[in-house]
């Protein structure tokens, strides 16, 4: 498949057609359930949403300016390396839905296991909220990087287009389950990303921390052993909670706390696994172990 050949795809597939219908109805259902707890008068940090509509804006400005070419153009290389191609059909995208969620899994996961990555993805668990508008709140910058999990369905014969629409698939699923106020779906609980499974990801409490990774499928979950069920009441945020509503801090804060500490390493070794290890770890030395957006 040819550069022209691509492009046409993101111009005119039904595929990306139906995307573009999903992403419209998961604003829809931001918006409604937006208005309702305003005129009802329910209980939201409203500040809070408004800071997840403008990080929200931000990141589509810039994914359309920059990160959305700079990452298809970088994963251009790996599919011309490849000498076979996976055709595209119903079962063949089936099979691309399926590798999808499974890179989506293993991205997440890593993102909350470096901290260089959890600084970028302690974005969307910052809210001590819990809301539709939270699948808004994502890294403005989280998209120079997210390719890079991209690379091995490009490998497997993938072309890019199949592979960035199924991916974004897995990641529109995941708007209607930021929700506290659909309770549990009983064996779907078992099976599938669901509200119930979500609000533990983004629970505080110590044994919500680091389970339920899952994109639309639990059963990566359930096999690598980071399942957890939906048991005491979950606490929102980040064990460390900041304390702003500013857009820009609240996307750049982990950065400017790891150079804070990063001057404060007696070794490169130090550094090193300040950048790169646990967002947890930090040297004996330090006075302060716990910075302000830990986990």
């Amino acid at each position: 498949m040819t550069l022209e050949q691509i492009a046409s795809l993101f111009d005119s597939s039904p595929l990306w057609g139906a995307v573009g219908i999903i992403f419209i109805l998961n604003l829809s259902l931001i918006i409604v359930e937006i208005g309702v707890d305003y005129f009802a008068d329910e209980p939201r940090l409203w500040r809070d949403t408004g800071a997840n509509i403008i990080i929200f804006l931000l990141g589509q400005l810039l994914d359309k300016l920059i990160t959305g070419t700079l990452g298809l153009l970088a994963l251009l290389p790996f599919y011309y390396l490849v000498p076979w191609d996976i055709p595209l059909n119903i079962w063949t995208f089936g099979l691309a839905l399926l590798a999808a969620d499974l890179s989506y899994y293993w991205m997440h996961r890593i993102e909350h296991e470096h901290r260089i990555l959890w600084a970028l993805h302690s974005v969307h668990h910052s809210s001590r909220d819990y809301n539709l508008s939270i699948s808004l709140r994502l890294s403005i910058v989280e998209g120079f990087i997210e390719w890079v999990f991209l690379v091995p369905m490009i490998l497997i014969g993938f072309d890019p287009f199949t592979t960035i629409v199924s991916f974004v698939f897995v990641v529109q699923y995941q708007t209607w389950i930021h929700t506290s106020k659909i309770n549990r779906l009983g064996f779907l609980d078992r099976w599938f990303n669901t509200p119930s499974v979500h609000r533990v990801h983004h629970g505080s409490n110590s044994q919500y921390l680091d389970k339920n990774y899952a994109g639309i499928l639990l059963i990566w979950d359930r096999l690598f052993g980071t399942y957890e069920p939906e048991a005491e009441k979950v606490i929102y945020g980040l064990t460390k909670n900041i304390k702003t509503d500013n857009p820009l801090k609240i996307n750049f804060l982990e950065f400017a706390n790891i150079w804070q500490e990063l001057k404060q390493c007696r070794n490169a070794r130090d550094k090193r696994r300040l950048i790169f290890g646990k967002p947890d770890w930090r040297p004996d030395y330090f006075e302060q172990k716990s910075t302000i957006n830990e986990k």
